[in-house]
């Protein structure tokens, strides 16, 4: 199976790179297009083919995954869609673009599903309402980790300790703690209360974490993120209905000039065929 991307930036990079690591697709069965060359000196670097056309890319590839930002979505649609057969199999990782701007803009019959980059798994129409809420947490969360582990390491260097080690330390505690979730199957919060001793200095940090909101502060940058996502697929629906909407109107005024036509061309021939 050959993949192409239709955009080629740090998503769509870390794609490719993680499908090579795995051995799930072969450099030279992957292929990414942007309007960038300094972008794709990435891909190329990894032994993957490049082009600045998406028509290209897309009649090479039999998985196309779109990695453009969501502005830029329906444009891209428009441009590869004459092209796109339903042999092959789109994928969209744009950010609040629903299901249906991408069926609507691609031949019927064709397999479209929504991806969410930073999960394992890709997420169909079943759970389509989902997304959103999977953006806000998922989505976006790397950036809320590495926040957390800059506030960290800031912790760190404010108490003394070298801006490097700081980093490091603050990110291999993110990241075991990440495993003792994943691998203990305990509760988070049981995992935090066996942390914190009685009188510690664990409980009396997290004392000061409650005092300022910081848990309820991540809860509302995920709220925030998903409720983004909803809108910005909302748009996409309404600029749907309107491109719709537009060519609906320029059809029936065709439809309507040709009607008119032919009714001239009716009474012509009646004006010519009747006695003077």
């Amino acid at each position: 199976m050959s993949v192409g991307f239709i955009g080629a930036g740090r998503m769509a990079q870390a794609l490719s790179r993680g499908f090579i690591s795995k051995g799930i697709v072969k450099p030279q069965k992957m292929m990414a297009s942007d309007q960038s060359e300094s972008i794709l000196d990435f891909m190329k670097k990894q032994g993957v083919s490049t082009t600045n056309c998406n028509i290209e890319l897309v009649e090479r590839c039999d998985l196309v995954v779109m990695a453009v930002k969501p502005h830029l979505v329906a444009d891209v649609l428009q441009e590869i869609s004459d092209f796109f057969t339903t042999d092959k199999m789109f994928v969209s990782i744009a950010a609040g673009v629903p299901l249906e701007v991408l069926e609507t803009n691609l031949p019927e019959e064709t397999r479209v599903l929504r991806a969410m980059p930073n999960t394992a798994c890709l997420v169909h129409a079943g759970t389509e309402d989902q997304l959103d809420a999977v953006t806000g947490l998922s989505g976006s969360g790397p950036a809320y980790a590495f926040a957390t582990i800059e506030s960290l390491a800031d912790g760190g260097v404010k108490m003394g300790l070298p801006r490097d080690m700081a980093t490091k330390l603050a990110a291999q505690t993110l990241f075991g703690a990440a495993k003792m979730v994943l691998e203990s199957g305990k509760h988070p919060g049981q995992l935090k209360d066996e942390v914190c001793s009685p009188g510690g200095t664990t409980i009396t940090a997290m004392h000061e974490l409650e005092r300022g909101g910081f848990r309820g502060t991540i809860m509302d940058a995920v709220e925030a993120s998903a409720l983004k996502a909803k809108e910005m697929g909302e748009l996409e629906v309404q600029k749907q209905e309107e491109r719709t909407q537009e060519m609906e109107n320029e059809q029936a005024n065709e439809e309507q000039k040709s009607e008119e036509m032919k009714m001239e061309k009716v009474e012509k021939k009646v004006k010519m065929s009747s006695p003077q």
